[in-house]
């Protein structure tokens, strides 16, 4: 992760946006869910989870997340959260059966290395599923403008779902799913938007990577 990143000092700002967005928040949610494996023996963790507001939603028990002040909030949710970082995560080899990551490669300092740790710790057969703000679409452009002016963004890094794709690929991944869903600009967004396969329409992109 990248070094100096505002989530420790700000986590009331963080928590207020989900209260702000709401439908946002429930169309990204439902986005996830339709990539993520289903089954009752299946185990799973979120890569930098913050508050734990996605892993909460989505049933997942377990994840890693740098800052003290997050993993507080996410433990509050009946988290088990490890303090650690995507590029070095504190698993053993072949330990999950999936591996989440949503809003959060915008702040690693390599996504190569995070990529591949992700792939080390899934087991064979496994998906990483990724979510991230596509930086070509209506909101990814909206962040752009505001970089310099927000306390979160101006920190990130927005990549292009065929970049996201690339390194993806060059990490060891295939057998990859695309969908899509948030369709208009930040603010006109009232009601739930349902996913549509593929990307290239959605400002939130969810690309489901297996590993062989």
């Amino acid at each position: 992760m990248k070094p100096n990143l505002p989530f420790d000092t700000h986590v009331p700002d963080y928590e207020r946006w989900f209260y702000d967005y709401p439908f946002v928040f429930r169309s990204e949610v439902e986005a996830l869910r339709e990539m993520l494996p289903v089954g009752d023996s299946l185990s799973g963790i979120e890569v930098a989870l913050g508050t734990g507001r996605f892993a909460e939603a989505l049933g997942i028990k377990e994840g890693v997340e740098p800052s003290p002040d997050m993993r507080a909030r996410a433990v509050k949710r009946g988290i088990e959260v490890v303090d650690g970082v995507a590029e070095q995560l504190p698993y053993g080899d072949l330990r999950f059966d999936f591996v989440l990551m949503a809003f959060c490669i915008s702040y690693f300092n390599d996504l190569h290395v995070a990529f591949k740790e992700a792939n080390r710790v899934l087991k064979n057969k496994g998906v990483l599923v990724l979510g991230f703000l596509d930086k070509h679409s209506i909101i990814g452009r909206q962040y752009e403008q505001r970089l310099q002016a927000s306390t979160f963004y101006r920190s990130a890094t927005f990549y292009t779902a065929d970049k996201v794709h690339f390194e993806l690929t060059h990490a060891g991944f295939k057998r990859f799913r695309f969908c899509q869903t948030l369709f208009h600009r930040l603010e006109e967004i009232t009601s739930l938007e349902p996913a549509r396969p593929g990307y290239g329409e959605g400002s939130f992109v969810v690309i489901q990577a297996g590993k062989t």
